[in-house]
């Protein structure tokens, strides 16, 4: 019997030794780790991010309202003008033979007139002595009447003269002002962005008006930003607005939204929906005193839809369930370093972090995700 306990009390140490061994070797199932951020204060800013372009706030094509060739071309493309100055001529030959013809059909149209007057006396000499002649009856009705006529003739020949006279004014004035067309001059002050004719082109302005130079006021310039649908709604003018530049993404351009387009950048006259993207132009304007920006430059725009300055913020990524406007749940490290979940109320946002107005405090652990340690290798 004593042998027989003996046996079990060696069986039950052996099998609390290899329960002891297996416990010890074998592979436990580690802490899961956590992904945290503390609770910071930064200054946050939520806005509408959007690309533009770059173009004048004044922009006209000089013309030309006259056919003939360029003879000379008084400026380079670069070239600051002045309202007034002289662009171009172009060859003024035709339109100063037609100046001359009308100013001699003038001439011509004056001493009809003349004649016209000195008739017009005679007939009422006439008839004054046909009237005194009747009187004294050393006259005819008829010589009478004849020279009444006569009277009445001369009378209409000579509003007819000065119709003309009126007629060859006009003609004068035309063609002096399309005289005046063969010398182009700047509308407005600005600088040559481009010349599109040179010397010794022939225009041809018979259906179109040609375009002799591009002049633009660089002065202030214009940034069309092309913002979406999603986004349009959140914007008015008056917002602050600021941009950079893809080769100059350091400076920075500070500005005031001017206006926000009704229509769309292109509108479907049919009516029928697409699939296609739809955007409307935000614009602003931005001064160039020293014309470092230029015409079709890409301008990357922000418009600040608000600010907060040193204000308490999470990370996106430590957001949980969205629990309603303003409200979500996040999950986070206790004194313990136990996972807890609590109830937030945010503020704005940015690309990358999210104000806490309520739930948190400065330091607090926010979990970004959780990964539970790998399995140790058994080698």
């Amino acid at each position: 019997m004593k042998k027989l306990m003996a046996h079990w009390r060696l069986l039950l140490c052996l099998l609390l030794i290899a329960g002891l061994l297996t416990w010890w070797f074998w592979p436990q199932t580690p802490p899961p780790s956590y992904l945290t951020a503390k609770v910071s204060r930064q200054d946050i800013e939520q806005s509408v991010q959007a690309s533009g372009v770059l173009q004048a706030r004044e922009q006209l094509d000089v013309g030309a309202q006259v056919t003939g060739q360029v003879v000379r071309l008084l400026v380079d493309e670069g070239e600051r003008v002045k309202k007034g100055q002289l662009l171009a001529e172009i060859d003024p030959t035709v339109a100063q033979n037609k100046l001359q013809r009308s100013e001699a059909d003038l001439a011509r149209a004056r001493a009809d007139l003349e004649m016209k007057q000195a008739l017009l006396r005679q007939h009422e000499l006439g008839l004054k002595r046909q009237q005194e002649m009747i009187r004294d009856q050393a006259t005819s009705r008829a010589d009478l009447e004849q020279a009444q006529a006569q009277l009445a003739t001369s009378k209409a020949e000579v509003a007819n003269a000065r119709t003309a006279i009126t007629t060859a004014q006009i003609d004068v004035a035309t063609a002096r002002t399309e005289l005046g067309y063969n010398r182009i001059v700047a509308p407005m002050d600005g600088t040559v962005l481009s010349l599109v004719t040179r010397v010794g082109q022939t225009l041809v302005s018979s259906q179109v008006v040609p375009t002799l130079l591009k002049l633009a006021d660089l002065d202030t310039m214009t940034v069309k930003a092309q913002i979406s649908e999603a986004d349009v709604v959140k914007i008015q003018p008056g917002m602050p607005v600021y941009f950079t530049l893809i080769g100059d993404p350091d400076t920075r351009y500070d500005a005031k939204l001017r206006s926000v387009q009704l229509a769309p950048t292109s509108i479907n006259d049919s009516g029928a929906a697409t699939n296609s993207a739809v955007y409307y132009y935000a614009m602003f304007d931005v001064a160039n005193p020293e014309h470092k920006l230029r015409v079709a430059m890409t301008a990357q725009v922000s418009i600040v839809l608000g600010q907060r300055k040193q204000v308490l913020t999470i990370p996106l990524t430590a957001l949980g369930s969205n629990l309603g406007k303003h409200q979500a749940q996040v999950d986070l490290l206790d004194d313990k370093k136990q996972k807890v979940s609590r109830t937030i109320t945010t503020g704005l946002r940015d690309e990358v972090n999210i104000e806490v107005v309520d739930g948190l405090k400065e330091g607090d652990e926010v979990i970004l995700g959780s990964s539970t340690a790998s399995t140790p290798s058994p080698w």
